[in-house]
């Protein structure tokens, strides 16, 4: 990977944007893109990138920037903060870890307290941990100077900077989905590198999707796209205790998995096949019986509906804070959407 696509990568990982408050993430995404493209937002947050304004067809390319988090529910008389989950979190990996919250005098952080295992009774040692039966601690004497330092609906993300490992991969939090707005950003990087573009190409870091698919949705209608394009994590299956057979073979360094899905489009599935094909780019394949739990299922619906298609990145221990991914693998995600993007022209029929 090129060092100043890393360098935007790595700043986007370690800017905070849980579901619902992705502005900080969303302003360091707008400034990378204005070296290339035209720039604008919407109402609900989400971020635009346009290449050949006029172009068509007109093609969306969506990577939701949105990551899982947490938020403040209650602040209790000893100055301990009560929180819930924003998405979907596994609550034993959050014990212990230290948080970032996000408030209006600026960041506050803080630790994820639980009983201390000394403490338990020998029952409670075998029971799971609950959301509900941990707090944050952010050092406050009491409630009053906890209430000084944070709200209730105040959000943060859990403390998990980048990690670089061999191999080419890295660990951090926010992979899930971070990656997928830089891959857009990247592939469209790479088509303004071209001549000869027809396609109109609009590049979008959405937000919410971890709570419901909203800003596709709403960035989506708001373009009303001829195609779209969707990128997203998928689980490496090269790891202990998951199952080929239910999952299929993704791992590390094998490239993007295309999906094949009942909602998703064949013509578009298919020329990104043909894309990988030609440009002799590895990949794997991915089939879902239903839809697909990612920004591809809002969009494929909106209006009328859109042609869409989706493309995924392997990843390790997903909504977790040290998602693994390999570099190559986003690489060729981009190169796989550009090269795609390329083959398209006026006369390209997405009507079946």
């Amino acid at each position: 990977m090129r060092d100043a696509s890393y360098e935007f990568l790595k700043r986007l990982l370690s800017t905070p944007g849980p579901s619902g408050n992705e502005g900080a993430a969303a302003g360091v995404w707008r400034e990378e893109a204005r070296g290339f493209a035209e720039v604008r937002g919407d109402r609900m947050g989400n971020s635009f990138a346009t290449l050949n304004a006029g172009g068509s067809p007109r093609v969306m390319l969506s990577g939701h920037i949105d990551e899982i988090g947490v938020i403040v529910t209650h602040i209790d008389e000893k100055g301990l903060v009560r929180f819930s989950g924003i998405g979907g979190w596994d609550p034993q990996v959050l014990v212990g870890q230290r948080v970032r919250l996000q408030t209006r005098s600026g960041e506050v952080v803080g630790v994820i307290g639980k009983k201390a295992i000394h403490l338990m009774e020998p029952e409670e040692r075998k029971k799971v941990s609950d959301i509900k039966g941990l707090w944050m601690d952010i050092g406050a004497k009491d409630a009053d100077e906890a209430k000084e330092m944070v709200r209730v609906g105040d959000a943060g993300v859990v403390d998990q900077d980048l990690l670089e490992l061999p191999n080419d991969r890295i660990a951090s939090r926010a992979l899930d989905n971070r990656m997928g707005a830089f891959v857009v950003l990247e592939a469209l990087r790479l088509l303004s590198e071209e001549e000869g573009i027809d396609a109109e190409v609009v590049a979008v870091a959405s937000v919410q999707e971890e709570i419901g698919l909203y800003g596709a949705r709403g960035a989506a209608f708001g373009l009303d796209p001829d195609a779209a394009i969707a990128v997203d994590v998928t689980h490496a299956t090269v790891t202990p205790g998951v199952s080929k057979n239910e999952n299929g073979d993704h791992a590390l360094g094998s490239g993007p998995a295309i999906k094949r899905a009942t909602n998703l489009s064949p013509i578009v599935s298919e020329g990104l096949l043909a894309a990988a094909e030609e440009a002799g780019i590895s990949y794997t394949l991915e089939a879902d019986s239903r839809s697909t739990g990612t920004d591809a299922d809002a969009i494929q619906f909106t209006r009328a509906g859109i042609a869409t298609g989706l493309v995924s990145a392997p990843s390790r221990y997903m909504h977790s804070p040290n998602e693994i991914v390999e570099l190559g693998d986003l690489e060729d995600c981009a190169r796989l959407i550009s090269a795609y993007i390329k083959g398209l022209d006026p006369d390209t029929e997405f009507v079946r």
